[in-house]
């Protein structure tokens, strides 16, 4: 622990929050991460993709909402990670 990448969530609305990454892949062009909230195995999972312009000086994220995507991107982390649980 405490060598993870870490990247910040703005939420429309409400605080930042500063997830740790697990695993990226790239699909189709877009950068999704695997991501989870604590350095302690037992956090949850969520997938985010990266949706910035490419003028943005940092990266936007968002949560991966949409079920099809959803469990592409997550078969693919699956593949990639042997124990993981992501939230659907």
């Amino acid at each position: 622990g405490g060598n993870m990448e870490k990247v910040r969530f703005t939420p429309q609305e409400g605080e930042a929050v500063d997830f740790y990454v697990l695993e990226q892949t790239m699909i189709g062009g877009v950068n999704y991460l695997l991501v989870t909230d604590t350095e302690d195995d037992d956090g949850e999972a969520l997938i985010l993709c990266d949706v910035s312009a490419p003028e943005d000086t940092e990266a936007v994220y968002e949560i991966v909402e949409d079920d099809e995507k959803l469990n592409a991107v997550a078969a693919v982390f699956e593949n990639m990670m042997d124990d993981i649980n992501i939230i659907q």
